[in-house]
């Protein structure tokens, strides 16, 4: 079967202010003040600790074990608030349902925790639509390795050679080039049109698109 797997940050979900929002608490807990600011939202992509490494590097600190103490101060505030401004990108829902009627499979492989994925994607109503969902914890590995995204092919009922990823960043592509599968990336993210220069398959500027798009490139 023919199968579409979709990054959730960045991809499906604009979640950049509510990640923020999780991080800034964490600096507020340590007796600073908001370090991180919307400019900040392609950061928010790359997970909390690239967040919480660039809100420390504006104090002039570089401390890893400072990062891994913090980080689960994060998931924690990012889950008590996990869908406060968060919004699905627009197209999102009449994409994924066109996917399905013509015969696809659809999952989501994400670096996200696969709690908070779960939790997420059922908040903003979306869950059911995907026949698998595999997270950052869910394998030993994550992405750009390949076996997250096979497994969620897989456990979608999908044939991996019948494949591609649907991202918006350079841990997608690479995701794809390892799984040996054609990617699209997104240009409505932060980086816009400059995702370019990852050389992606294709570009995406609208989920209307992407039914075309999938048809075109998994005959």
């Amino acid at each position: 079967m023919r199968t579409v797997v979709f990054d959730l940050d960045g991809t499906l979900a604009d979640t950049s202010a509510d990640l923020l929002a999780a991080a800034n608490a964490c600096f507020r807990g340590l007796g600073h003040g908001d370090l991180l600011g919307p400019a900040d939202a392609l950061t928010a992509f790359h997970g909390g600790r690239a967040m919480l490494r660039l809100g420390f590097s504006r104090l002039g600190v570089a401390d890893e074990a400072l990062v891994d103490a913090q980080y689960p101060v994060l998931l924690e505030a990012y889950a008590a608030d996990i869908a406060v401004h968060t919004t699905l990108y627009p197209g999102v829902v009449d994409a994924v349902e066109a996917l399905r009627r013509e015969g696809f499979a659809v999952a989501i492989c994400t670096n996200k925790p696969e709690g908070l994925a779960e939790e997420l994607t059922l908040r903003l109503g979306i869950r059911g639509l995907f026949g698998a969902l595999i997270g950052a914890d869910t394998l030993p590995t994550r992405k750009p390795d390949a076996a997250p995204y096979l497994a969620a092919v897989q456990e979608a009922g999908g044939n991996p050679r019948r494949s591609m990823l649907i991202g918006d960043t350079e841990t997608d592509r690479k995701t794809g080039l390892a799984a040996g599968v054609p990617v699209a990336l997104v240009t409505f993210g932060p980086e816009g049109r400059g995702v370019e220069r990852l050389q992606p398959e294709a570009l995406l500027d609208h989920f209307d698109d992407l039914p075309a798009l999938a048809a075109r490139m998994l005959r």
